[in-house]
């Protein structure tokens, strides 16, 4: 063999065994040096989620500056088209490498469809006794975890204080104390509560809150579990919505309001009353864009008991918010898993300072200053007694969907409330 074909030879080898070298568990090119760029898709738009916005580029900033060769490559997207660009990535098993994605029986169908890669050796790992209890299961299946949670959220109902002190009104106690709200803000033509029921899962929370009210902690959970949703008191919570409809409870042409243009009245001081998670209190609390002369009307209150009900007022609708999850498909599986882990720890650290936002991550809050909201919703989490998950969440995507359209059906005097339950009920055992 010739000195140059030696030469060559050699070469080959070396280029073979660095290339080797340079390979993870996933088997893709993961040199130090190496230019990757990760693809994550969220849903916290800057014109209706500026903290988030912001807070998850200031990370994306800082994992750069430690890991100068990996670029984070952004497509952000309004709730709604957040949930359908998902299953249209999913069904062409394009999803990005990093993305958001809701608990429970949401990741049924990208779990067993083998699309998210299970995060339990991060759990195990660094991130081990790091998120609050109970909040990691609801991404767990079948014994692994497919997703790390970002969030921990409730929905109160949030109230125009103004307006209420104008009509020497208090924060209800009891449905009947909510009723004598509404009748007197409609008395004095103030529309009593905002509404987007044309994103239905903002008037199923109104629905859930009834059931819980009326059924106690356990009822909408063993009904979901069970397949079964024709219990009277489910009826019952389903009379009780139609009651609000008929009392013009709700803003006007509310089943054809989004989420966005419902918020925007209450943020108007248009409508005294609006429900929606915590994910809303930067908006009422740190967001520099909002006027502080608005931000210190805002007030919040729990869902009110109902006289007989077996629920509480420490019962909440809420529980883990949306989780990371990274693609099976990733090309860069372990790159992506080291961003993540940043990303929840950094955004614990960050979020309730720089940002008003509940983590599911442990922080201790004894030394830091906060809007005095924060902090009383903190002490609300702190004392809550059960959290009911979002039906939509612990539903499977199928009937998920059906919830939708009936909740909407159901504000709209389209559906009887024993037909309500009784469709329901047929989503339910059809078992998607």
């Amino acid at each position: 063999m010739s000195k140059k074909t030696t030469s060559i030879v050699v070469l080959a080898l070396v280029l073979v065994l660095t290339a080797c070298e340079g390979r993870n568990n996933n088997g893709n090119a993961a040199k130090a040096d190496e230019k990757i760029t990760l693809n994550m898709m969220h849903l916290w738009p800057e014109g209706t989620s500026k903290q988030q916005y912001r807070l998850v580029n200031q990370i994306i900033e800082e994992y750069k500056e430690v890991n100068p060769n990996v670029t984070i490559k952004t497509e952000i997207l309004e709730n709604e088209q957040y949930k359908s660009k998902l299953k249209i990535l999913s069904a062409s098993n394009s999803l990005p490498d990093i993305g958001l994605t809701w608990a429970a029986g949401f990741i049924e169908p990208y779990v067993k469809g083998n699309m998210f890669a299970p995060l339990d050796d991060l759990l195990q790992g660094e991130l081990k006794d790091k998120f609050v209890a109970g909040t990691t299961e609801a991404y767990a299946s079948e014994g692994q975890s497919y997703a790390l949670p970002v969030e921990l959220n409730i929905v109160p109902i949030y109230y125009n204080k103004e307006i209420f002190a104008k009509y020497n009104l208090q924060p209800p106690q009891t449905l009947d104390d909510l009723k004598y709200i509404i009748e007197t803000l409609n008395d004095n033509g103030v529309t009593p509560i905002t509404l987007g029921g044309k994103d239905a899962w903002t008037a199923s929370f109104w629905y859930m809150y009834l059931a819980e009210r009326i059924g106690g902690a356990d009822l909408l959970d063993k009904s979901v579990a069970g397949n079964t949703f024709t219990d009277p008191q489910l009826i019952e919570a389903a009379k009780q919505m139609q009651e609000l409809v008929d009392r013009n409870a709700f803003i006007k042409g509310f089943n054809g309001l989004s989420n966005d243009e419902a918020r925007a009245e209450f943020n108007k001081g248009k409508a005294a009353m609006y429900a929606m998670g915590t994910w809303e209190v930067p908006n009422f609390t740190t967001n520099p864009d909002v006027p502080q002369a608005f931000k210190d009307k805002v007030g919040f209150f729990k869902f009110p008991t109902v006289s007989g009900g077996k629920g509480e007022l420490n019962d909440f609708v809420g529980g883990p918010g949306v989780g990371l999850f990274i693609s099976e498909k990733s090309a860069h599986k372990e790159e992506a898993k080291k961003f993540v882990s940043f990303f929840v720890q950094k955004w614990g650290e960050h979020s309730v300072v720089d940002a008003g936002i509940i983590p599911a991550t442990k922080v201790d809050t004894s030394a830091i200053k906060l809007p005095q909201m924060f902090i009383d919703l903190l002490n609300e989490l702190s004392a809550a007694k059960k959290f009911t998950l979002y039906l939509d969440v612990q539903m499977k995507p199928v009937a998920a969907q059906e919830h939708y359209n009936l909740v909407q059906a159901l504000l709209g005097k389209a559906v009887t409330p024993e037909e309500f339950a009784l469709k329901q009920e047929e989503a339910l055992k059809a078992g998607k």
